[in-house]
């Protein structure tokens, strides 16, 4: 089944575009009640869809990733207002576009592996809904919006109930500027009592949820939070020594983890490399060192690509600059960063030898 579906899938994927334009309009015609679930502007859904698609294909051999990934994404859409009987209509829809644009490599073998693939990966998602007892979103409002810069904002969000999210774990929001538009986030310090999430925001070239957050949030705004996802978590007592290596806002994650670490006077080593192309891409520095001063199993490491007149910093991409330092084979590995950022990280440390299941992302941090 595996082999069946990625063969068929890499025929497919230089047509991913039209994949998903086509699932998405036989999705509505099957079920038009579906298309009140979805924003007027269909671009992010389907980007979103396609990197879901991806992900479980890489992970379709590998189960102990593969069910938990489903289940949060099963919690995740209740958001939506989505119901067991949707999952029909997004079978058939799924199934069809495949086939459209798999010409020659579709059979009737093909189409019951997909089958099979989908049924696990519905099954896997709707029961996950149905056994989570907690709201479908939770309510926040905005108590600080601070623009850095042009493009980078940080905004503190008081929610209703705390949110039970794990540090590093990432939660979709929707906000008022942007209706039925919700976007991926990550919450930059450990859950508090007092339920106050951070946000760090970089307003994304053709985001259009970034966008409104970073120039248009406003104290007060209200926004609806869903289930946290992601596997970029650190269990202090068994963790090995954790390598993290994060691109601009993709700081995030990796700040509420160390805020939760720093709590405790033990931890693994932790060494983190923070880069940018300039000196103010690397807006969390000063804060990241302060707590390093006070906590020796963290090293903070800044790396810049495009300044090389600063001192105290290593120089190049943040590829180059990781491996240069060795292969990190016994460390945990999160990367956290744009698109472009994870694949180059991950596809040079392969190369230098660093073992690719020691290497966690998240595969929907940014729109």
């Amino acid at each position: 089944m595996v082999r069946l579906i990625r063969e068929s899938f890499e025929v497919v994927e230089p047509q991913i575009d039209d994949v998903a334009k086509f699932f998405y309009g036989m999705l509505f015609s099957l079920s038009p009640a579906t298309r009140e679930l979805f924003a007027v502007n269909m671009e992010v859904q389907r980007s979103r869809l396609l990197r879901a698609l991806v992900h479980v294909i890489q992970m379709v051999d590998k189960p102990d990733e593969l069910l938990p990934f489903l289940h949060q994404l099963g919690r995740d859409h209740r958001k939506f207002g989505v119901v067991a009987d949707h999952y029909e209509a997004v079978g058939t829809a799924l199934l069809a576009s495949i086939k459209k644009h798999a010409g020659d490599a579709w059979n009737d073998t093909v189409e019951r592996a997909w089958a099979e693939a989908y049924t696990v990966m519905a099954s896997a998602m709707t029961e996950a809904a149905a056994a989570d007892d907690g709201p479908a979103w939770y309510t926040g409002e905005i108590i600080h919006h601070e623009r850095l810069s042009w493009d980078v904002a940080v905004i503190r969000v008081q929610t209703d109930h705390p949110v039970p999210y794990l540090p590093g774990q990432y939660v979709s929001v929707e906000v008022p500027q942007r209706p039925r538009l919700w976007r991926y986030l990550t919450p930059a310090n450990a859950p508090a009592e007092d339920g106050i999430m951070e946000f760090h925001v970089r307003s994304v070239e053709g985001g259009w949820v970034s966008r409104a957050l970073v120039g248009h949030a406003r104290i007060g705004d209200q926004w609806r939070i869903g289930s946290p996802m992601g596997r970029m978590t650190v269990d202090r007592e068994t963790s090995p020594d954790v390598l993290m290596i994060a691109g601009g806002t993709g700081v995030a994650p990796m700040r509420a983890i160390v805020d939760e670490l720093a709590q405790y006077g033990e931890n693994p080593r932790v060494q983190l490399f923070y880069g940018g192309r300039t000196r103010e891409d690397l807006y969390d520095l000063e804060n990241l060192q302060r707590i390093a001063m006070h906590n020796p199993w963290l090293t903070i490491t800044p790396v810049l690509e495009d300044d090389p007149n600063i001192t105290g910093v290593e120089h190049g991409t943040l590829p180059e600059v990781v491996t240069r330092f060795g292969a990190w084979q016994d460390w945990d590995v999160l990367v956290s960063g744009s698109p472009g950022m994870l694949r180059a990280t991950v596809s040079q440390m392969l190369v230098a030898g660093t073992p690719l299941d020691r290497i966690r992302y998240d595969p929907f941090t940014l729109d």
